[in-house]
């Protein structure tokens, strides 16, 4: 795929999602469109966010569960960006703001230190790791009827849309978090549970993967960014007037409020 139509397809998803609209998935025009072109794709999306003056909170990883990994055919996560106009402050978030949005609970990490190679191990995540929080990450495809392909929702920054942190913060020799339980409720009703063990059997190791991924690419994990390492529950998707909650065993909650 020529340089040309890489960034024209960037700049309609980056269109979508600044009018919140959803539209066909690329593969439709572009069946033989590939992960490495899809990536590429993401960059050029990515550059965008930063030309229009957004910066970079950190990585966040998708696919992080054997489940997902097996129904789309592949042996390793994807990874997108997110960036600090998609942080949530406050407890109420609006669903005019999105397409047709979903929430998932997940452990991120606060990164002390840089991460970088092709052979980076779970070890040296949790050595180079500051903090670990809870959070919950708002997913919202782009696509019609949250309808793609692989490299579809990686030349669309793996569906990234909004996150809310929690406040409390451990570090995480403190913590095992493969054993860390999570609880996800709207309206004070379980929807999913599960624990930090659903993330690649450790979430430590998603971002280890993570690491790695980029090492391949050229690029490394930053001290000071704050890493998303992939669902501990399965995407439930919200509406207007919702409360929805996470409740981490050891770490906290992190809740929100639906608005119209």
């Amino acid at each position: 795929m020529d340089t040309a139509t890489v960034k024209k397809i960037a700049k309609y998803l980056h269109l979508a999602e600044l009018e919140k609209r959803e539209v066909p998935r690329i593969t439709l025009q572009y069946p033989e469109l590939s992960v490495e072109e899809a990536y590429e794709i993401q960059e050029h999306l990515v550059q965008i966010k930063l030309e229009h003056g957004h910066n970079i909170v950190g990585p966040k990883m998708g696919l992080t569960s054997q489940a997902k990994m097996k129904q789309m055919g592949v042996d390793e996560p994807i990874y997108g960006y997110v960036f600090d106009h998609m942080v949530k402050s406050g407890q109420e978030i609006s669903l005019s703001d999105y397409i047709h949005p979903k929430v998932e609970a997940e452990i991120a990490f606060i990164l002390g230190k840089d991460l970088e190679g092709t052979n980076v191990t779970i070890h040296q995540v949790l050595d180079a790791t500051e903090y670990i929080t809870p959070a919950l990450e708002i997913i919202d495809s782009r696509y019609e009827n949250f309808n793609f392909t692989l490299p579809d929702v990686i030349a669309d920054n793996a569906s990234s849309s909004g996150v809310l942190f929690g406040t409390l913060l451990q570090p995480p020799h403190k913590l095992e978090l493969d054993l860390i339980g999570v609880t996800l409720l709207i309206n004070g009703h379980t929807r999913d549970l599960g624990a930090g063990a659903a993330v690649l059997g450790h979430p430590a190791k998603s971002v280890a993967m993570l690491a790695n991924m980029l090492g391949r690419r050229g690029l490394k994990l930053k001290a000071g960014q704050v890493i998303l390492t992939g669902g501990i529950t399965g995407a439930i998707q919200f509406e207007a007037k919702d409360t929805v909650s996470a409740k981490f065993a050891g770490i906290g909650s992190v809740d929100f409020v639906v608005k119209e």
